[in-house]
């Protein structure tokens, strides 16, 4: 894991101890809640339904134990409602009725208990930290060399990677040394901190996309050319939101030295062109689809500039990649077993347990080292919304990783927790441990394994609640034959058209929507956040008219009975449902999804 230097330690107590005085001033008056908003929202801190939202940067989706369990810290001791919030939120849930909140009861069952989220852009977010507590948690993360700074506003945002960077089999170059490069570039560029709308940049240096990086802002792919030399393919204007965009290739091979004197120009070209008189149209994906050809054109012209009148002022030197690429080193492990039948008592032991067999095959993926391997904590469980850790849990995935890991994490897209340096030999030990815990549940990448966003039980923005329909359909799917039956299925539930949730790349995609003050859901079918079992980034298409909370199970469960029937085997294996829903088209699962809500209002 990178280091931070002592001037990065220096610069994070620095900005905690500015947010300190800000806060105070705040509390005491002499600094207005106009004046304060910005200042605290450059720290990460939102207000949202009821209480702020703190959102820490996780860099590249890495953790420590050390920074985990500052997390279940703050979980357990600051991240409480008051009495009055509670009631607030109470009132709301006991007005909206019908769909019950995870846990099978009312917001109480989630308030009793602190809690971190995990999301998709590989940071953690806290919903209930009193504001007169905030300045105390920004310490605590600093003590951690943590912090909330640029995971709000119209900036570039936490960069997000591959949660098997640098240890990928398929990998061609590590992208961590580089996402690491531009966090220190982008943190507080004077040109840049104030933008027309936020950026986001995604990084991956593996032949698979698992950054999803065609619906972001930019998208890096490490790659070499026929020469062998590295670089970067570029990709441009990628986004979800109202209008769901895939990135463009601007540059089919930019060399590695050059990619801050690129992305210099490439921002420096929407923050003179970007829209800023809507909101909606100021993302530069709608500057790249409205100018095409000429916006590429213009960012080659400025990148030019940059090089020759300006003399490449950006370009990385081998010996600062060097120097950045020495903390990415693995870890000291201890030798593993030399006994050549390792893989044979592995393989004895799935054959003797067919749970722990399971976990092995979706929870456990390969390692460019072939004595290690990478194991997947699943956050998502009945009771707990999708991306959820209670202090508690973070305390133990802390003591899995010093355990298991070299004492490393990794943030996943999908809301999980991976630990990256485990010895092949340790893996039946850290399947009990973490069953123990809660966190072996043998269902990555499976239905259960959904994104959903905090939606409107917490978000100001969401028209709908995400929530109470992921644990419908998780209570729903608890039989894991059945979960294996179905296959690698990608669902995604946002609470707006803000997005949070991905809904546009799921396979099915759940989008809350306000129709006369009440909750109503569109469901879409056929996205792609480009990873090997998805294919080409794409968006979902919708299904019908919304649905009402309760029509939603019906309707999952009528596309999947769908898919069912129409699957073919493969070589031996069922067709995923990706792969089907492509080959016979939209039409039949469009069809059984409208007609499962006539079925279930002629049954009621």
């Amino acid at each position: 894991m990178y280091q931070y230097t002592e001037v990065d330690k220096q610069f994070v107590r620095s900005r905690a101890a500015q947010y300190r005085d800000q806060l105070e001033r705040n509390l005491a008056g002499t600094l207005g809640d106009d004046e304060f908003r910005p200042l605290r929202l450059q720290n990460g801190w939102y207000v949202q339904r009821y209480a702020p939202m703190l959102r820490v940067a996780v860099p590249y989706g890495e953790l420590s134990s050390r920074q985990l369990r500052a997390l279940a810290v703050i979980a357990r001791n600051y991240d409480q409602p008051t009495t009055e919030l509670f009631r607030e939120a109470q009132a709301r849930q006991d007005e909206l009725g019908a769909v019950p909140f995870p846990g099978g009861g009312s917001i109480g069952s989630k308030l009793t208990v602190g809690y971190g989220h995990f999301t998709t852009r590989q940071n953690v977010q806290f919903n209930w930290i009193p504001l007169v507590k905030s300045a105390d948690v920004m310490d605590l993360l600093a003590s951690v060399d943590m912090h909330g700074i640029q995971t709000s506003g119209n900036c570039i945002r936490n960069i997000t990677s591959d949660e098997l960077a640098g240890i990928a089999v398929d990998e061609i170059a590590d992208p961590r040394p580089f996402c690491e490069i531009l966090r220190q570039w982008s943190t507080l560029h004077p040109e840049f901190a104030f933008l027309p709308r936020k950026f986001k940049i995604a990084v991956t240096g593996a032949l698979e996309d698992r950054a999803a990086t065609f619906w972001h802002d930019v998208g890096l792919h490490l790659i070499k050319n026929d020469a062998g030399e590295l670089g970067f393919r570029v990709l441009v204007g990628g986004g979800m939101g109202r209008t769901p965009v895939i990135a463009t290739v601007i540059r089919e091979f930019l060399p590695w030295n050059q990619v801050l004197n690129y992305l210099e120009a490439v921002v420096r070209v929407y923050n003179r062109w970007g829209r800023r008189d809507n909101m909606y149209k100021a993302r530069i994906k709608i500057l790249v689809k409205a100018e095409g050809q000429r916006y590429i054109d213009e960012v080659e012209a400025e990148y030019k500039a940059i090089v020759v009148t300006d003399g490449a002022p950006h370009t990385i030197s081998q010996a600062e990649l060097d120097r950045v690429s020495a903390s990415f080193l693995p870890p000291t492990i201890k030798p593993g077993s030399a006994d050549a039948n390792l893989h044979e008592i592995m393989r004895a032991g799935a054959e003797a347990d067919p749970e722990y067999d399971r976990w092995l095959q979706q929870n456990v993926v390969s390692h460019k080292n072939p004595a290690l391997r990478a194991v997947t904590l699943s956050f998502k469980r009945l009771g707990q919304a999708p991306g959820d850790a209670t202090g508690a849990q973070l305390d133990i995935a802390a003591e899995l990783a010093d355990r298991f890991s070299a004492g490393e994490t990794r943030v996943t897209h999908d809301q999980n927790l991976l630990l990256p340096w485990v010895r092949a030999q340790d893996l039946p030990e850290l399947w009990h441990a973490a069953r123990k815990a809660g966190l072996a549940k043998a269902n990555i990448r499976l239905l259960t394994d959904m994104i959903a966003c905090p939606g409107g039980d917490f978000c100001s923005l969401a028209n709908a609640r995400s929530l109470p329909i992921a644990e419908a359909i998780t209570q729903r799917y608890q039989d894991l034959d059945e979960l294996h039956d179905i296959g690698e299925i990608d669902l995604h539930i946002s609470g707006c058209i803000n997005s949070c949730g991905h809904h546009h790349s799921g396979h099915i995609g759940i989008l809350g929507v306000d129709k006369d003050g009440k909750e109503w859901y569109q469901v879409t079918l056929g996205g792609s956040d480009g990873s090997l079992l998805s294919g080409a980034s794409a968006a979902g298409k919708v299904v019908g008219p919304s649905f009402s909370a309760a029509e939603v199970p019906e309707v999952i469960e009528a596309v999947l009975d769908t898919y069912r029937q129409q699957r073919r085997d493969v070589g031996g294996k069922a067709e995923t449902f990706i792969a089907t829903l492509r080959r016979v088209g939209i039409e039949p699962f469009k069809a059984a999804a409208n007609a499962s809500r006539f079925v279930e209002k002629q049954v009621a």
